[in-house]
């Protein structure tokens, strides 16, 4: 075996084999910001509109029904959307937005895919923090990018093997 040099052991160009062995648990990669938001956006586009679209149109009487009364339309797209993603994220651990950029939803603790009770109280905490916006602003201002509803569920979103920012 060549004599390895300091220099590209302390920039990480060789790893020590040693320490490949000792260190049997890796951290997960947590989500960049750029991926979470790109998913969301997906997301929006291919499971949002789809409801907007049969609440406006069929449900209600038009947009102008639905300014009328607002605060009933608006259920009838969240309580849909919530069910939805939470339906995609126990099946796979991701919905389709997470899937076209690798990244996935994982319990903390377990680093499985969480619960049904856990990914439902994820989502619902989701909806609630996107009234107050603190609760997605925080991903902004932590090291791991994780939101309010993350930190309530214990859950993380973590990129794949496969993943590139």
């Amino acid at each position: 075996m060549a004599k390895q040099r300091f220099r590209d052991v302390k920039q990480g160009k060789i790893v020590d084999i040693k320490e490949k062995e000792t260190s049997p648990h890796t951290s997960p990669h947590y989500a960049s910001v750029r991926l979470k938001i790109k998913a969301f956006l997906t997301d929006a586009f291919m499971l949002v509109m789809p409801i907007l679209y049969v609440v406006f149109y069929l449900i209600m009487d038009g947009r102008e029904d639905f300014a009328t009364h607002k605060l009933l339309g608006w259920a009838y797209i969240l309580i849909p959307l919530v069910i939805v993603q939470t339906l995609f994220m126990f099946k796979t651990g991701q919905t389709p937005g997470y899937r076209a950029y690798n990244i996935t939803l994982i319990d903390e603790k377990t680093q499985k895919k969480p619960s049904l009770f856990t990914i439902l109280f994820r989502n619902l905490s989701a909806i609630l923090s996107l009234f107050t916006l603190l609760g997605w602003a925080l991903m902004f201002f932590r090291k791991d990018n994780k939101t309010l509803h993350d930190l309530l569920s214990a859950t993380a979103v973590v990129t794949t093997d496969d993943s590139k920012n």
